[in-house]
């Protein structure tokens, strides 16, 4: 009996160990939450900055959707995707793409962009099946916005100026454009330094 009543109160110990380790553990977690930032796009200075008219084009799309108006007054956000055949992480976010295309069409169009030889992006959109996106192909498009590598993305407000923009390699990123508009901020980056030059004010 007396062995029982020793081991039962070696493992209460154990328990309450694993207790205090368990809630020690979670305090941390909540401490990294909150100290590592969120990853947005990684935006680059070159090209119209935020808050700057878009410049303007009337493109023929590629894809048979007829001619599309980049910049300027429009009825909705766009957002102006940079790819290329070539590039693996561009195929792997077309079916993200695809998504925001269909979830959030009563506010924003989603316009493909890249450049080069006609057949080759001919035969991109039929293989992964872009037809019902609008796919622009120009070499002044992207030389206007200073694209140097991709996938390149910016969110185009319905007034013809540039919300957000910067290199978009997932999910996250490209939805941080979105959230960026919503806060009314150049960038998540641009928000964060704002919070923390708030704290030290």
């Amino acid at each position: 009996m007396e062995a029982i009543n020793i081991i039962v109160g070696v493992l209460f110990v154990v328990v309450m160990g694993l207790v205090v380790a368990m809630w020690a553990l979670a305090r941390q977690t909540g401490i990294l939450f909150e100290r590592v930032a969120p990853l947005g796009a990684l935006v680059t200075d070159s090209g119209p900055a935020v808050g700057q008219p878009a410049p303007q084009f009337d493109i023929q799309s590629l894809s048979g959707t007829g001619a599309v108006s980049v910049g300027g007054p429009q009825s909705h956000s766009t957002l102006l995707f940079f790819l290329s055949p070539t590039c693996p992480v561009c195929k792997k976010l077309i079916p993200l793409l695809t998504k925001i295309q269909n979830d959030e069409r009563s506010w924003l169009k989603v316009v493909l962009a890249s450049d080069g030889k006609a057949d080759e992006h001919a035969r991109f959109i039929e293989s992964h099946k872009l037809s019902a996106f609008p796919y622009l192909l120009s070499t002044e498009l992207g030389m206007a916005f200073r694209v140097s590598r991709l996938p390149f993305a910016l969110l185009i407000g319905e007034n013809g100026n540039v919300l957000a923009k910067g290199l978009v390699n997932n999910r996250e990123q490209i939805e941080s454009l979105f959230n960026a508009k919503e806060m009314g901020i150049a960038s998540v980056q641009t928000y964060i330094e704002q919070a923390e030059n708030s704290a030290h004010a």
